[in-house]
């Protein structure tokens, strides 16, 4: 199929590897906001329209797959105004070209799924960090077809030396120097995306102040070693609230027995980019009508509450109770980090009063790998409910574009 695009469609920096096949291994990593994973879908569809393909786009995890690759997909067909004339199948996620070569979108939640699929010629696996080598050597055994210019594509940000794909790709290392002479190895950071948004790129530049490793890692492209604890971007001293000009935004994570319930109030200011905590209150033991009765005397039935999702009895029984705009947050895939790096781009000032919280940000730490000695971006499930309900209480301030909001087609 001929189709003819107009060079303004990429990024300068990717442009000259759009036929380019001569790698087997492409690794396209840096910072967030690159527009890596939406030059990628750009590459596979034009190399398909060129020639007949099978591919298989691949996330570690199935449910991702709707609003991520194949999402990208069709938005690129929609852009080439070649939509319309694809075969396209929303419920096995499978598109397939006017030429009869075809996309197969998945998670890798089990390899054994690969065993079921034959002729595959090409191969991306995006959020690559997610996966385990042992993917990566499967998915490689299963590309074996005898056509010409078969490659596997890799895209992920460089978020720890102790992943995979640090080990393998980057970590000098003598003996594999062969098997890297197949690799090209693409480094970009949102400076070479044109495409992104003023607004974005504010946001992701504040990391610069609130978060220097996630700066580095996100915005500079370069793998980081993380810091122990979550967050270093705090401090705490006497302040009145009502004084502060900023949203009110509440937050409530459930407990009972072992974990406490905690809520915790906050003015978030925009101008000054700072989160206030101002009170904070909970413990364990507590039923849903004592939590509904404290809420009601903290003067909040009227307040918008953010509380944890999988609780959505409480949440509707608080609700009977007169708590009429408490309703669940919104989690999904990497839903902590996320929240986490929304939180890092503010300056956090906690109350004195606040002990328990104040415990938390003190105690609140990545989990470090023993085989590295490297703290990877997993945080330790511990010292953790107020903070919880720090990240949910975020979800009540409007969703400008954010480093976890953004449309995935100009991000990556």
């Amino acid at each position: 199929m001929k189709i003819t695009l107009k060079k303004n469609l990429f990024n300068k920096s990717y442009l000259p590897y759009l036929t380019d096949y001569s790698k087997r291994y492409e690794i396209y990593y840096g910072g967030a906001g690159s527009g890596k994973s939406k030059y990628i879908t750009q590459k596979l569809i034009f190399k398909c329209l060129r020639d007949k393909r099978k591919v298989l786009v691949l996330r570690k995890v199935n449910r991702t797959t709707k609003n991520s690759t194949f999402q990208l997909l069709l938005d690129t067909l929609s852009d080439w105004n070649i939509y319309d004339k694809c075969k396209v199948n929303k419920t096995d996620f499978s598109i397939q070209l006017p030429n009869g070569s075809c996309f197969i979108c998945m998670g890798l939640d089990d390899q054994e799924k690969l065993k079921s699929i034959a002729g595959i010629t090409d191969a991306w696996l995006e959020e690559a960090t997610e996966f385990t080598q042992d993917d990566f050597n499967q998915v490689d055994l299963r590309i074996r077809e005898r056509v010409d210019n078969s490659q596997i594509i890799l895209s992920f940000n460089p978020v720890s030396k102790a992943n995979w794909c640090y080990l393998e790709f980057f970590k000098p290392d003598a003996s594999l120097e062969d098997f890297r002479s197949g690799c090209r190895i693409i480094q970009t950071t949102y400076k070479d995306n044109r495409f992104l948004p003023k607004e974005y790129v504010d946001s992701l530049l504040l990391l610069k102040d609130t978060n220097p490793v996630f700066y580095k890692i996100y915005a500079e492209g370069e793998f980081g070693s993380l810091d122990k604890l979550v967050y270093s971007n705090w401090q705490s001293f006497d302040f009145d609230y009502k004084k502060i000009k900023g949203v009110n935004c509440f937050g409530l994570d459930f407990g009972y027995t072992n974990d406490p319930t905690a809520l915790i109030s906050t003015v978030v200011s925009e101008e000054e980019k700072r989160i206030y905590i101002y009170n904070e209150w909970g413990g364990t033991g507590y039923l849903n009508d004592e939590i509904a009765d404290k809420l009601i005397e903290f003067g909040l039935s009227k307040s918008t509450i953010v509380a944890d999702s999988a609780e959505q009895k409480s949440i509707e029984e608080i609700k009977r109770k007169g708590v009429r705009r408490i309703i669940p947050c919104t989690k999904g895939p990497d839903s902590i980090l996320q929240g986490i790096q929304r939180v890092q781009q503010y300056e956090i000032i906690v109350h004195p009063s606040c002990v328990k919280t104040i415990e938390e940000l003190q105690n609140y730490a990545w989990t470090k790998d023993r085989a590295t000695n490297e703290y990877i971006n997993k945080p330790v499930d511990k010292f953790n409910h107020y903070l919880d309900a720090l990240r949910y209480s975020m979800q009540c301030i409007d969703d400008r574009p954010r480093l976890q909001t953004m449309d995935k087609s100009i991000l990556f």
